[in-house]
Parts: structure tokens; sequence; C-alpha cells
């Protein structure tokens, strides 16, 4: 039946193919265009501006109305200042994931409920099934698209208020469909990066919010090879940027980044892409969210991964008293990283996840 359906418009192709779809389906659809960041908005790197000129030359042509909300300040309190908690703490978070949970499917959804909506959509690569009474997440038709991971924080209410118009469409199929309508979007290229931060120097932006503190940079022997930054300037598995390739080693392979030791204030590296310090066949984890909001069966088997652009790798998933998991591989992982987050799969189905500590 036709809805009143709010969809998030970003300026990118695949919100304008979402919103698209929706319109031909009948429903009657307002695009909603989110500014969640101004501390730098006329920063070379910032294209706000430019997201939203291409939002509203997108419903122009769809012929739907378009609202601007400013989010920045739900946005700053719920996940820029997380964000720099983890980062002080020596872990990598991902801001992303908490976007999805705090701002897209929160105060945006809030936002579209007191416009009236029904529901709202995204242009995300997932899909929504129901089955026994309960609303399952499941990966995106192009896997090589697939963003059930950024999403595996959303719970029953917020996905029984979203819909996912392009979940079962490949990216290709989406930029014709795009062409074909005319959309004035239909070649832009993909934003890529943190949310907030796009395509500016990472190392460069941190800088302006947290202080430098200086350190050794050691190899698990004990010998230094230099002096870091700040251990928040880097992360478990960083190859470039370290600040030692000119050093000598055994065989003359490239530096990883292996651990942090925060009581020594030192960065511990290790040579080769596959050395015993950067595979690990167990993490544990917490904070965990469930999409059925049930957790798994105890001990069943499992895939997960530890970051988006990674191959899933079977395991098994135990749970502690106090709340955490254990996630035991059947082959040793790469780089697993404290402040990311460990997404559980059966089959093609999201059943949530927790953040790596």
């Amino acid at each position: 039946m036709p809805e009143r359906i709010v969809v998030g418009l970003s300026g990118g192709v695949d919100s304008a193919v979402a919103a698209l779809l929706l319109r031909r389906a009948g429903h009657e659809v307002v695009g909603l265009f989110m500014k969640n960041w101004e501390d730098d908005d006329d920063d070379e790197y910032c294209s706000t501006r430019q997201d939203l000129v291409d939002a509203a030359a997108v419903a122009d042509v769809i012929g739907i109305e378009l609202e601007a909300v400013n989010f920045a300040a739900e946005y700053k309190d719920r996940v820029f200042a997380e964000f720099l908690r983890e980062y002080q703490a020596g872990r990598t978070p991902n801001p992303d994931v908490l976007c999805n949970a705090e701002i897209k499917f929160k105060a945006f959804l809030e936002h579209a409920l007191r416009l009236g909506a029904a529901r709202i959509a995204t242009g995300h690569y997932a899909q929504l099934e129901e089955r026994g009474g309960k609303l399952r997440l499941l990966r995106g038709a192009d896997g090589t698209k697939d963003q059930s991971y950024f999403l595996h924080r959303l719970t029953q209410a917020q996905l029984a208020r979203t819909m996912l118009p392009i979940g079962n469409i490949l990216k290709r199929e989406v930029r014709r469909i795009a062409a074909e309508a005319g959309l004035p979007n239909h070649a832009r290229k993909d934003s890529t990066g943190i949310c907030f931060i796009g395509e500016r120097p990472f190392r460069a932006f941190l800088n302006r919010y947290l202080p430098k503190e200086p350190g050794p940079i050691m190899t698990p022997q004990g010998m230094q090879l230099g002096t870091h930054i700040g251990l928040a300037f880097y992360t478990i598995g960083q190859r470039k940027g370290i600040g030692i390739g000119g050093t000598a080693g055994a065989g003359g392979e490239a530096w990883y980044v292996a651990q942090k030791d925060m009581r020594a204030n030192a960065l511990i590296v290790v040579q080769g892409h596959d050395h015993p310090l950067l595979l690990r066949k167990s993490l544990q984890a917490t904070d965990a969210s469930w999409i059925s909001g049930e957790a798994p069966a105890e001990g069943a088997r499992h895939t997960a991964k530890t970051r988006y652009r990674q191959a899933d790798s079977a395991c098994t998933v135990t749970r502690s008293g106090n709340g955490e998991l254990s996630v035991d591989f059947d082959e040793p992982h790469w780089a697993v990283t404290p402040g990311q987050s460990v997404v559980l799969y059966d089959g093609d189905a999201c059943l949530g996840g927790a953040v790596i500590s």
C-alpha cells in the first residue's frame, strides 16, 4: 500500500535511485538531506555544499520535496565524542557503525516520524526479510557493495520502520537506472572514508583534536627503531606512515604495527605481513548488539568479519558471565583491532556484533 516515506538523500546515486524506485512504486516520497558536520564547512575536503546541490537536483528530476536538516549537534555528542574517546584510549573505532545506529536510524528516523512518515528509506546495500515474526538483516545482493556490516547494531524497532530499496540490486544496475531516468548524479564517484573526514588526510585531521604524545617505536625484542607521535595516530596492521621505512631488518620486509603498549607509551612493530603477532585465532568483544534482540546460541558455529572489506571466517562464539563474547576462529585472523566491530553471520543473515576489546 502507498505510504509516506522519507528518504535520506545524500547527493549520491544510491539514495537517489532508492527515492526514484519508491516514487515509481506509488509512494509519497519526501527527500531529507542530513547535515552532520559543520566544523570546517569551507574546507577543501568538505563536500556538504555540493552534496546538497546534487540532492536538490535529484529531487527536482524525480519530482519530490527536499528538506535539509542539521544533525551536527547530535552527531558531535553521540558519534564524534565517542570517536575521540576511543582513539585516546588507543583503540580504532568505526564511527560509521555508530552513525547509523545513532543518527541515520535514530535522529533521522525520529525527525521523519514527526513529518508524518510511515517509514524511512536509505540507499544502503542490504536487505530485510521477515521470518517467524521478526525481521532479518540480509547481505546486499551485490557482494562487493554489501553494507550489512555497518548496520549490525540496528534494532527490530528501527528495522520495522526502514526500507532498503536497492538492497536487491547490483551497483551497475543502480547506475543504469539512474542514467536512464536522467538523474544528474548517475556517474558521480562513490564517497569513501569516514563520513565526517571524507578525503582529507586522516592524521592531520586527528591532530586538530588530539594532542601528540611521542614515545618509542620498539620491536618485540626491545630494540628502539624510532619515535612515534602518539599511539592514537596508529592502528593495528598499519604499514604506511609509521616513520621507519628506511630502517634495516631481516629480509628487508615491511614493518607493521602489531601492538600498542599503553603503559609504556610504546608502539610495537614487526616485520612481515604474516608475523605471528599480527595473527589471532581468538578475540574478546564487549557491548554486543543483536538484530533479533537475542544472542546466538552458546557455542554455535557462524562466520564473522572484523573489518568491512574482509572475507568471512568460520568461528565459534561463546559468552562469558560478564557479558563479553569470545570468538574463536578456525584459521588465524589478521590484524584484529580493538575498537573495531566483529560482526557475525549465519549464511547471508547478519546476526549482529560487538566491539573488539
